[in-house]
């Protein structure tokens, strides 16, 4: 579950507000799946919850696709966003990670799609760029933008981060194309 949400604090605008834009970004991995809420309000973006779906070692991965698919459903739920970015899979040499990792996405593809949330899709390199201005940024990098870019006290763990980082990208850009 999110550690960092703060529900009260932000909450959604009256019907005479300036709309603001909610974000959920998840970025997809078979053993560690993180979130990140973020909410865009008068030219800032502030972090709403951000959290770390981590798989026990040895579980099925039938088991661990379910409950991956029940926390982001949750999350969903709780933060009702306007929009799912969600980060697209990274080419590696293991094969058997790549595929599990495309099962993990399925799950959360269904989760923001069954929720009605349109979803949409950026690859590592666009959110690498959106956030630290280089495609090829280490992970340390990226951590570290999101603690300055959110004004937090500490650095969130590497996959909470990633997650935060697919928020703010599509945050940012706002692509028009709908998964």
């Amino acid at each position: 579950m999110g550690r960092g949400h703060d529900w009260a604090a932000i909450k959604r605008p009256g019907k005479n507000q300036a709309k603001q834009v909610r974000t959920l970004g998840i970025d997809p991995g078979s053993r560690v799946t993180g979130y990140g809420v973020v909410q865009q309000a008068g030219g800032r973006i502030v972090r709403v919850d951000h959290g770390e779906i981590r798989i026990k070692s040895g579980e099925p991965f039938t088991r661990c696709l379910l409950r991956i698919f029940d926390e982001l459903t949750g999350v969903i739920e709780r933060a009702r966003p306007d929009a799912v970015a969600l980060e697209d899979i990274f080419y590696g040499k293991n094969v058997k990670s790549l595929i599990k990792q495309g099962h993990v996405r399925g799950v959360a593809l269904l989760a923001a799609s069954r929720s009605g949330v349109p979803v949409h899709e950026y690859t590592p390199l666009e959110v690498k760029k959106a956030v630290v201005g280089y495609g090829q940024a280490e992970k340390q990098q990226v951590q570290m933008m999101i603690r300055v870019i959110l004004q937090l006290p500490e650095t969130l763990p590497p996959d909470a981060s990633d997650a935060l980082a697919v928020a703010i990208c599509h945050t940012n850009t706002r692509k028009d194309a709908v998964l």
